[in-house]
């Protein structure tokens, strides 16, 4: 199985995490949600999946570009 990185394209603090690992997911399904600048941007998944590795956790920082989860297609 392919694994694909999720990646997020702000900077912010991890607010919400609706998957678990192991969990499936769809092409387009929010993965994490980082609020930034007063604002909750979801992060979504790019392929179906299986969640293998979720790399953040609520509260944590991250930074533009950053790797915040695995899902195996």
């Amino acid at each position: 199985m392919p694994e694909i990185k999720i990646i997020t394209e702000v900077a912010g603090r991890i607010c919400a995490t609706p998957v678990q690992v192991g969990g499936t997911v769809a092409d387009g399904d929010d993965v994490v949600v980082v609020e930034a600048m007063k604002m909750e941007i979801p992060v979504s998944t790019p392929a179906s999946g299986t969640l293998t590795s979720l790399l953040v956790k609520i509260d944590d920082l991250v930074a533009e570009g950053q790797t915040i989860a695995i899902v195996a297609s």
